[in-house]
């Protein structure tokens, strides 16, 4: 089965089964817009359309220029989206912020260190795969 994480949200994977129905009708093979979505899904290791729907229904959808909330460092934030890029193989996205407020990102009473913009590594779901000393995810966005 495919890992979740790895799984595009739906509309690109509407866009992918379009472009494998248009790829096979230039090559003789006459296919339904639903055939072809069955296709996709077992070629993303699902067993149906409607089980890779639901797989890839959860995801985070965030573009250049939308505004979003969530933790940097176990700090709250509100932003708005710089930068986006996919990386890889499309299981995560690099995403630039600029915070409203800067965020600061020392937790000692004596010292601080106030960041505007970030850029961190995230998934499908919002969250990076990378973690805090006490086991949070560095960075998590939502659309605000």
């Amino acid at each position: 089965m495919t890992h979740t994480q790895n799984i595009a949200p739906v509309a690109e994977l509407k866009e992918q089964a379009k472009r494998l129905r248009k790829r096979l009708q230039d090559a003789g093979v006459k296919l339904s817009h639903s055939e072809a979505l069955e296709l996709l899904a077992h070629q993303h290791g699902s067993r149906d359309w409607n089980t890779l729907h639901a797989m890839a229904g959860n995801r985070v959808q965030l573009r250049v220029g939308d505004r979003v909330e969530g933790r940097y460092l176990g700090q709250p934030f509100t932003a708005e989206i710089r930068g986006l890029t996919m990386i890889g193989d499309g299981g995560h996205r690099r995403v630039t912020l600029q915070f409203d407020v800067p965020v600061d990102v020392v937790r000692f009473d004596s010292f601080s260190s106030l960041r505007q913009r970030v850029t961190g590594e995230i998934g499908w779901d919002g969250r990076s795969t990378r973690h805090t000393s006490d086991g949070e995810p560095q960075l998590i966005v939502r659309p605000a």
